[in-house]
């Protein structure tokens, strides 16, 4: 029976999330774990929730990557960065201390649906080569602005004798908190750049939840499998449907299954009598049918 689950990380600034992922991979190998990933880059800047998929889990990685995002993230007035975030070179000065009420103000403008342009560092594809790679060559980076969502905005603290302000977002995948930073200080009359961000939230995953990685490090390995979350945590929000032991077995043979009755219409999470999670399945018209099955020997988590 292979290893699988969800490992709950609290990455610490200064690494990337590939050297994160890199590192769980490695402490959980004697264990038969080959496959790893995250689910949601964290630059390098950044520290905070770094859910990882570990074996089968990885089959449903993307549900995540796609889920709504939450952050305590610091803007520093009076300074603009190449890279609109404090590892830049600084390109433009301005005001630094702004009123709390000035920027509480300005808030509901970014809130909801907006449109919103990309920073130049960044790995979106040019021609096919990442716009960063451009930008580090001095060439002129244009990207066109994309719709995000920002459900949540709120002032945290103000320090007007440091000229940062924090604040807590939950925004939707692909909002790039740096060109926040950058277009909420134009948007109180000065420049700014991102000098912190932590990530706080994740799909359904919180940080109060997750461990540090040394502590994943330093664990021995009963304590590192105790930590881990089911695989089904992944798709928790998806109905639950049970199935008997001969619908089970013709599901995990590639067949249909007639259902008797059932309220689940749609995708939904499959399992056994046995509590055993089976993977996904999708139902129309009473007839259920294999969506992203787990392998055999992958179905009970340890």
């Amino acid at each position: 029976m292979s290893l699988h689950g969800v490992a709950l990380v609290d990455k610490p600034e200064g690494l990337s999330s590939f050297a994160a992922v890199a590192r769980i991979r490695r402490i959980f190998r004697p264990l038969g774990v080959t496959k790893a990933g995250h689910t949601g880059t964290l630059d390098p800047l950044a520290s905070g929730l770094l859910p990882i998929c570990l074996g089968e889990a990885t089959r449903y990685a993307q549900r995540l990557l796609d889920a709504r995002k939450g952050y305590l993230a610091r803007i520093q007035f009076g300074t603009s960065t190449t890279t609109l975030d404090r590892e830049g070179e600084v390109v433009a000065y301005g005001p630094k201390a702004i009123a709390e009420d000035v920027i509480a103000a300005v808030l509901p403008r970014f809130t909801g649906r907006t449109l919103q342009v990309p920073p130049a560092f960044s790995a979106l594809k040019i021609d096919g080569r990442p716009a960063y790679e451009l930008a580090r060559k001095g060439e002129g980076v244009r990207l066109e602005p994309r719709e995000v969502e920002i459900h949540r905005l709120s002032l945290v603290a103000v320090d007007t004798t440091a000229g940062t302000c924090d604040l807590v977002v939950e925004c939707s995948k692909g909002t790039y908190i740096r060109s926040l930073a950058a277009d909420l200080a134009s948007a109180v009359g000065t420049v700014g750049h991102l000098a912190l961000l932590r990530r706080t939230l994740t799909g359904g995953f919180r940080l109060d939840d997750a461990r540090p990685l040394e502590q994943w490090l330093s664990a021995s390995e009963a304590e590192r499998i105790s930590w881990l979350r089911p695989t089904d945590i992944l798709v928790a929000d998806l109905p639950r449907l049970v199935l008997d032991a001969r619908a089970a077995r013709a599901l995990c043979n590639g067949k249909t299954v007639a259902l008797d009755a059932s309220s689940v219409d749609g995708l939904c999470r499959v399992y056994d009598r046995g509590d055993a999670f089976l993977g996904l399945g999708h139902v129309h018209a009473g007839r259920l049918r294999a969506e992203r099955l787990l392998p055999t020997g992958a179905r009970r988590d340890p």
